[in-house]
This record gives structure tokens, sequence and C-alpha cells, in this order.
């Protein structure tokens, strides 16, 4: 004869012929060495991809490899309010642009790798009402009938009696208690529903659990008896991911640090459906500092637009500089490391959850700009261009055809002072390139004849003519900055620095001061790479155009 609980759970339940043994059997404990962690990176579906995601995922997938575990990508997709269309692409897509790999889960909006999916969990209900139905037939779990309205008139009772806290608890849970016969009428009638968790926690005892991250934390017991399963039969976060967690075998929770406050009611679910509480680390948020009043603050996905992962796709930050500076966040050991690892693939850092700062991470752009340059600077010419080539297929289609009609050209142009012991570092990320590169195209050349404060203009125009009339586009390096130095005495200026910096008085300027006019000259800039490379490159007919251009105009400067 069926118990109460047994004769509910088929009322509730009639549609499950699964139990909870059958799923333990589909998902077997995984075989991984001792001491390996799975980890999963569970988004929803409700937008871009957010920093915080890209530095969560990171800590899910360092974390496995370190320790020979596997890494998951699961979509918790059960508030179909919030979703959007592209949500799922625009996660895929966030992690693709910065080759952030996991070892299983959804790969695609329709596709996945893995034995322990869907890895998607609207695909997954049949599993959450199964373990919910074990659940009512234990007495942990029972349909709830309140109204919205009746919840909400539940809420201000609650506060006008002063209860320690609001919500569906003990005396105010008023659904707990009924018998199976007013149950059965109610759905007979056709009252929605929702399925609820019947706590054993006590106000006056607390749990203690141990933070990867944050040591020790005491927190009250739960109390609440929390929604299960909405009244379409849907679960909500809490008990879908404990189900997860369990069947998907995860040994470690990785999650933001709001998730704190939750921890109590995910304990309570594990041990009511007798699973093994996983470990939890809870990872800091990442911050930025104020611009207006300078205090730190989060990331915020109104204001900031470098809270989107897009947008330093769209900026064309390398994907690996972007990764570095994360590391240098997760770990304070990591550029010690790098220094002494130059060449070694960031994912052989040995990684530790407990070296993270339980503070808030300080995410800073001008920081990320010098890990970029520094980035970009050892990369050769040939993939410095078909890195900006392809950003800019997307995102400057005018670069994008300049570098198209002659790639030769624009490798020959990024390839200057590059591939040395001590490369410049100008570059951070490809939408800076076509300002590094627009003197060489006159489509995008902007002409500046401005001059250092020192050199006149009846000076600077002497300087033109005297080096039109030796300027010759066969000449090497050696001779042509011997050239320059020729000129400098018949002018005023000395060919010695040295020497100008003992007595300033007795010239003009010096050696220097003559190359940068003619910099001026011909690339509108007083700071540029090596000027006889970039000559090179201009040419013979383009460097003496510019240059008697300038020479017209530095004679009408006063």
């Amino acid at each position: 004869m069926l118990t109460d609980n047994e004769r509910l759970a088929e009322l509730l339940f009639g549609n499950i012929d699964k139990t909870t043994e059958y799923f333990e059997e589909k998902y077997p404990q995984r075989n991984l060495k001792e001491g390996a962690r799975v980890t999963r990176f569970a988004p929803s579906p409700t937008g871009y991809l957010h920093m915080g995601g890209l530095f969560g995922a990171l800590t899910d997938i360092l974390t496995a490899k370190a320790s020979g575990g596997v890494s998951m990508l699961r979509i918790e997709d059960t508030d179909k309010k919030r979703e959007v269309g592209d949500g799922v692409d625009a996660i895929i897509d966030g992690f693709s642009a910065f080759d952030l790999v996991f070892d299983e889960g959804v790969t695609g909006k329709d596709s996945q790798t893995g034995d322990y999916g869907p890895y998607t969990q609207s695909k997954r209900v049949e599993i959450y009402q199964t373990v919910a139905k074990q659940l009512v037939i234990e007495g942990k779990a029972y349909p709830c009938f309140c109204t919205a309205d009746e919840l909400s008139a539940l809420r201000e009772r609650q506060e006008k009696e002063g209860a320690a806290f609001c919500g569906y608890y003990g005396k105010w849970a008023k659904c707990r208690d009924l018998t199976y016969e007013q149950i059965e009428e109610k759905i007979k009638n056709g009252e929605p529903y929702v399925l609820r968790f019947r706590s054993d926690g006590d106000e006056e005892k607390r749990i203690v659990f141990d933070d990867i991250i944050r040591g020790k934390i005491e927190m009250p017991e739960n109390v609440i008896d929390e929604v299960l399963l909405k009244s379409d039969g849907i679960p909500t976060y809490h008990f879908a991911h404990v189900c997860d967690d369990h069947f998907m075998r995860t040994t470690h929770v990785i999650r933001g640090e709001e998730w704190i406050s939750s921890t109590p009611k995910h304990v309570a679910l594990f041990k009511a459906c007798g699973f093994r509480t996983p470990k939890y680390a809870h990872t800091p948020q990442v911050m930025k500092i104020d611009e207006e009043d300078g205090t730190k603050r989060k990331l915020s996905k109104r204001k900031d637009p470098e809270a989107a992962v897009s947008y330093f796709v769209e900026e064309g930050y390398p994907k690996e500089a972007l990764i570095e500076y994360l590391m240098g966040l997760l770990n304070s050991n990591f550029e010690d490391w790098r220094r002494a690892n130059p060449t070694a693939d960031v994912f052989e850092f040995p990684f530790n959850l407990k070296k993270m700062s339980p503070s808030g991470c300080l995410f800073d752009l001008v920081k990320l700009a010098d890990v970029s340059k520094n980035a970009v600077s050892v990369m050769k010419a040939q993939t410095v261009f078909e890195r900006a080539y392809k950003w800019a297929e997307t995102y400057d289609k005018e670069l994008y055809k300049l570098f198209g009609e002659n790639t030769e050209k624009a490798i020959a142009i990024l390839n200057i002072d590059r591939e040395n012991p001590k490369p410049r570092k100008d570059i951070a990320k490809w939408s800076e390139i076509k300002d590094y590169v627009s003197y060489f195209y006159n489509s995008l050349y902007k002409e500046n004849y401005t001059l250092p404060e020192k050199i006149t203009g009846e000076d600077a125009s002497k300087i033109i003519e005297t080096y039109k009339a030796i300027y010759d586009v066969n000449d090497d390096k050696q001779v042509w900055f011997d050239k320059i130095k020729a000129l400098c005495e018949p002018l005023g200026f000395t060919p010695n620095v040295k020497e100008y910096k003992k007595t300033p008085e007795a010239f003009k300027g010096h050696v220097g001061d003559v190359s940068t006019v003619i910099r001026v000259a011909l690339t509108g800039r007083t700071n540029t790479p090596d000027l006889h490379a970039i000559m090179q490159i201009l040419g013979a007919q383009e460097v003496k155009e510019r240059l008697n251009k300038a020479e017209r105009i530095f004679k009408e400067v006063k």
C-alpha cells in the first residue's frame, strides 16, 4: 500500500518513470586521478559575455588543468524571460575570441561535447523532475498553491509583526501541512502550484563551510522553503544547479562572491537530495577606479564599455594579452613565473585558487595596454599583419582595403624596429594600427608641420633645402645618417649631442633636432620608428614631394 507521500509523488509526477538510481548509473563517478578537480562555468544566455564571466571561466579552466581534471561549459537557461535569442552564440564567440576552450559542454547553439550532457538546463527537465519526485516521496518537498498576491500579503504581515526575516518558512508556510486530499482537490480544480523544499533548518543553528579562497565561513542555517520547480515544471536556478553539479560530478564550484549568501540553501539542498556537497570557492568581483570620484566600484554594464568582452574584440586587443593580464589578477605570482618562463604556454602556469585575493580585482586599462604592447612587440611582422588584417576585415574596411592592395608594403611598415632585442612598443591593439601607419598612405596622411619650439621656420626651411640636395634613396642607413650629421655645422647645429648639452648657447640645436625637422616634413610627427626605413618605404618620389611642400610651408612660418 502506498504512503501519502508516494501517492502525492504519483499525483504530481505520474509522467516520470525513471528513478534517481537510473541517473546515478547513467552519469557514473568520473575516472580521474586522485585530486583532479571538475569545474563548471555556467552562464545564463541573457546577453553579452561580461568581463567577470571571462575572469570566472578562466579560473575554472585553470583550476581543472592544474589538477589534471575537467572543465565544463554549462548553459543555465531556465529563466526564459531574461534569455536573449543569440545569448548562447555571444557566450561561445566571447570564449572563442580569446582561445578559451572547455573540456566538455556546449560548443554552439545546438552542439556539445562530453558524456555528462545535455549541458543545457532546459534539456535536463526530466532529471530535475525525477529528483523532485524522490524528494516528495521522502517528505522533503510539497506543492504550494499560494498566489503572488498571497505571498505579497504574507511579506507585509511579516514586516508588520517584526519577523526576523521575510520568506516562506515555519508558521508562515501555510501550504506546508496540506493533506493529500486537500492537495488532490486543488489540483483537480486546476489551481496552479509550485513545488517547494521542506526545509528542516533551525534559525538558532549555523552552518560552517570552508571556502578555498576565503577560509572558514559561518552562516545561519537555511530555513526558507525555497521553490524547487516553478508552476510550469521548470526548476529554479537553486534546484537545477544542485542536480547538475551532482550528476555532472562537479567537485569544485567556483563562482562570484555575490553567491556566498545563497550557500546555506544550496548546502541544504545537496544534503536533502543525498548528494555530496562540492567544495566552494567564491571569487572576488572585478572592480575599476571610478573616474568621477576615484573610488573602487564594480565594473558596470551600463557605465563601462570594457565590461563586455566584445569590447576587447572590437578594439582589437590581442587575445593573449588580455589573458596574460587576467592571469596577473588571478594569481599575484604569475608575473614572476612569466619572467622565469617567457615563452611557456600560459596554461602551464601552476594556478592555485588559494593564492587568489578575496578582495576585489582592480581592472586597469592602462596596465592592460602595457601588457598588450609587450605582447605585440615580440610578435613577428607577418603575425602582426595577419592578425590586424583579419581584425580590419570586420572592424575597419578602409585599413583592410589598403593592406590588401599591397601586403608586402604593409608587412614592411610593421617590421620597422621589430624583430630585434629591443623592439618598439607602440601598438597595444589592432585599432591603433591605422593611425600608426597613416603617414605611409596619402589617403590617411594628415599633414602637420608643427616644429619643436626652439626651431625657427627659417632654420627648418634651410635644413630641408640643404638636405634635398644630398638626398639619395640608395644610401644605406650609415651613409644616410652621416649626411645628416654633415649638414649640422654649416647650419649652426652640432652633430654631437654631448657637446650641445655642455654648451647649448653655442648652437641652434643638435643632430637630433635636424633629423626631427626632416621627420616632421615627411611624417607630420616628431616621434616615429626608424626614419631611414620610413623613407625607404615611402620611396624617392614621395619623399621629394613631401620635402618640397614642407620647405615652402616652413618658409612661411614666422
